[in-house]
C-alpha cells in the first residue's frame, strides 16, 4: 500500500492516474482478443439507423475497467470493511452484467438475461450488501436530506441470532437500498447508448464522490471512487466516437452498483441521486415513455432513453454526448453543494 498521511489527497490523484493508465494500456489487448474470438455488440433493430455500423464492435470492456479498479485499490488503499463492501458490490454486479453480455453474444441479440433474471440477481446483491453494511460496517439505517431532515428507516427492524451472532434486518432500509442499487445500476445501463456517454458521465460523478469520501475522512473510499473515475478516463480513450470497444452490461451495471454502494457507505443516498441526476433523467425518460404509450398510445419522446430523442432531432452523436457530460457535471456540482447542507 502506498501511504503518505501528510498529503492523503495525493493518493486520490494517484489512483486516477494509475487506473486510467492500466485501462488505457490493457484495453487494446482486450479489443484484439474480442475481435479474434468474434465477440461483438448486438445493436437493437429499432435504434437509430446511424448505429447499425456499430454492429459487431467488441464489447465487455467493463472487464478491463473492473480489473484496473481492483488493482489500483489493492496497490494504494487499505482493505477496510467499507472498501471491501464497495468493491464486492461492484464486482458481483459486474459479474451479473458479464452473464448478461455473454448471453447476448451467444444468442446474437441485443438482449441478454431476462428482466426477471436480472431482478433476482439485483435483489440478492442489494439485500446481502445492505445486511453487511448495517451489521458489519456499522452503517445507520437512516437517510439524511439537506437542511437536517433525517428519516429513520430502521424503525421496522428484526433481530435474528445465527450461530451466536445477532443480525439486524432493517426491512424498510433493505427495500430502500434495493431501489437505490437496482435503480442506479439500470440507469447507468440505460445511459450506455452512445460512444463515451456512460463513461464520461460516470467519470464526472465519481470525481465528486471521491471528494465526498475525502470530506468524510474515508481516504480508502475516496481512492475507490477515484479509481473508477480513472478507469473511465482510460476507457473513454478507446470508447470515444467512433468507439473501438463498448463497456457492456459488465461495466454499466457495475458502475451503477458502485455509485449506490458509495452513497450508502458515505450516507449520501439522497444527494447521490442529485449528483447522478443525468442517470436518473435517462431512466425516467424510459419510464415516462412506457407509461405514456401503454396508457394513451402516444410517445412523449421520439425515442427513449432520452439521448436517442436528441439524435432523432438531428443532433450529432458527439454533440449529444458533450452536452450530456456538461449536464452531468452541473447535477454533480449541485449535489455536492447540497451535501454540505446535510444535518
Amino acid at each position: 500500500m502506498i501511504d503518505n498521511p501528510a498529503y492523503p489527497s495525493y493518493q486520490v490523484f494517484l489512483a486516477v492516474a494509475a487506473a486510467a493508465l492500466i485501462t488505457a494500456v490493457a484495453m487494446p489487448f482486450f479489443i484484439r482478443m474480442m475481435r479474434k474470438d468474434g465477440i461483438g455488440q448486438q445493436i437493437r433493430a429499432d435504434g437509430p439507423e446511424s448505429h447499425l455500423v456499430k454492429q459487431g464492435t467488441p464489447t465487455m470492456g467493463g472487464v478491463v475497467m473492473l480489473v484496473a479498479v481492483v488493482v489500483t485499490v489493492a496497490l494504494i488503499a487499505k482493505w477496510t470493511p467499507d472498501l471491501i463492501l464497495a468493491v464486492l458490490a461492484m464486482l458481483v454486479t459486474g459479474s451479473l452484467g458479464l452473464l448478461d453480455d455473454i448471453e447476448s453474444v451467444a444468442h446474437k441479440r441485443s438482449l441478454g438475461l431476462t428482466p426477471s433474471q436480472k431482478m433476482v440477481g439485483l435483489i440478492t446483491i442489494s439485500v446481502v450488501f445492505c445486511l453487511a453494511a448495517v451489521n458489519w460496517a456499522g452503517i445507520d439505517a437512516v437517510v439524511r436530506f439537506p437542511g437536517g431532515l433525517a428519516i429513520d428507516l430502521g424503525v421496522l427492524t428484526t433481530t435474528f441470532t445465527v450461530g451466536g451472532a445477532s443480525i439486524a434486518v432493517p426491512w424498510l432500509y433493505i427495500f430502500f437500498v434495493f431501489l437505490l442499487m437496482a435503480g442506479l445500476s439500470n440507469a447507468v445501463n440505460l445511459t450506455d447508448g452512445l460512444d463515451g456517454l456512460a463513461g464520461g458521465c460516470t467519470m464526472v460523478v465519481m470525481a465528486f464522490m471521491a471528494m465526498v469520501a475525502l470530506s468524510c475522512d474515508d481516504i480508502d473510499l475516496a481512492i475507490f471512487a477515484a479509481s473508477i473515475a480513472g478507469a473511465c478516463v482510460g476507457f473513454i480513450w478507446h470508447n470515444c466516437n467512433p468507439a473501438s470497444i463498448f463497456m457492456g452490461d459488465t461495466g454499466s451495471l457495475a458502475l451503477g452498483a458502485a455509485l449506490a454502494a458509495l452513497a450508502v457507505l458515505t450516507k449520501t443516498e439522497f444527494t447521490s441521486l442529485i449528483m447522478g441526476g443525468l442517470f436518473v433523467c435517462e431512466a425516467l425518460s424510459v419510464i415516462i415513455q412506457v407509461v405514456s404509450f401503454k396508457t394513451t398510445g402516444k410517445r412523449v419522446f421520439l425515442m427513449s432513453p432520452i439521448h436517442h430523442h436528441f439524435e432523432k432531432l438531428g443532433w450529432a452523436e458527439t454533440k449529444v454526448v458533450t452536452r450530456f457530460w456538461i449536464v452531468s457535471a452541473v447535477f454533480a456540482a449541485v449535489g455536492f453543494a447540497l451535501y454540505f447542507q446535510l444535518g
